[in-house]
């Protein structure tokens, strides 16, 4: 138990150790949870850390493939996985995979490079965010999540009776109260291995009630969401990736309210109600970590 504890906060010093050093613009501590953050890469523009989020989970297993709904899926040994690079740099984690299902925290990592993303960070163009001393942190935290469902699957992973494969538990609609539970316990656990936020809380709950929701709607209204919702959530199962919740406002100037915005899009809002329903203007993003 106590060994446990330790590596928990060795890692938690670790995430808090790469801002401060962030902050004072020196590079990355020599004992990265993970892949180390080239010492070359260093910014002038590091004046703020932001907190570090996370997120994840993942699957060390396969379940049967002709599970039906309410079925019992088992665990099967994990498949070997043939990773074809499609694309590498001179950093230990550049290698880019395209096509093959995240397992590991380091294969979540890697599947963020050469993405050709267009980041600015205060005014700056960063060249390969991964890199980036202050985003860094932010990856570190989303990756531990696939790696508590590696070390504990019985914990951050599940058997879906949607796809028939074991999947993070954050991808997982709950059917049982079990489910639930460990859904709690497993939130638990990667704060208090990573100190921080880890992103999908807020997807994971989106799934959960947006399946319900859709099969109410469908049952009053003949519409086909419900199906439609299943296909996604089953794809996302099978890749194993992140799904965000878009639950912030763009905000634009953050000193000023709602009301005050030069672009008043930048907040979601109402702007007329009909007997059918409302009209929505506005944007919501995911959380500010997430990229």
């Amino acid at each position: 138990m106590s060994s446990r504890v330790d590596v928990s906060r060795r890692r938690l010093h670790v995430l808090s150790d790469q801002i401060v050093r962030a902050k004072r613009g020196q590079g990355p501590p020599s004992d990265d949870i993970e892949d180390v953050v080239p010492s070359s890469y260093t910014t002038s523009s590091a004046r703020i850390a932001r907190s570090a989020c996370s997120s994840c989970g993942n699957s060390s297993g396969s379940c049967s493939s002709n599970v039906e709904p309410g079925g019992n899926p088992h665990s099967l040994p994990s498949p070997a996985l043939s990773l074809a690079p499609t694309a590498a740099s001179t950093s230990t984690d550049a290698v880019v995979f395209r096509h093959a299902r995240i397992q590991t925290d380091t294969d979540y990592i890697r599947s963020l490079r050469g993405r050709k993303l267009k980041v600015y960070m205060f005014g700056e163009l960063v060249p390969e965010f991964v890199d980036h001393p202050i985003i860094r942190p932010s990856i570190n935290a989303v990756a531990e999540t696939y790696r508590l469902a590696q070390a504990e699957p019985d914990l951050a992973s599940a058997c879906s009776s949607i796809s028939g494969v074991r999947c993070s538990r954050f991808l997982h609609v709950t059917e049982t109260v079990e489910d639930v539970v460990k859904q709690g316990l497993m939130q638990r656990k990667l704060g208090q291995i990573t100190g921080t936020c880890f992103q999908r809380c807020v997807g994971m709950d989106a799934i959960n009630s947006t399946f319900s929701i859709t099969y109410e709607i469908d049952a009053e209204f003949g519409t086909c969401y419900h199906a439609r919702f299943r296909k996604f959530v089953a794809r996302m199962q099978r890749e194993n990736f992140v799904v965000g919740g878009a639950m912030t406002d763009p905000k634009g100037d953050r000193s000023k309210p709602p009301s005050q915005q030069a672009d008043p899009d930048l907040f979601l809002r109402a702007v007329e109600q009909r007997p059918d329903g409302v009209v929505l203007r506005g944007a919501k993003v995911h959380q500010t970590g997430c990229l």
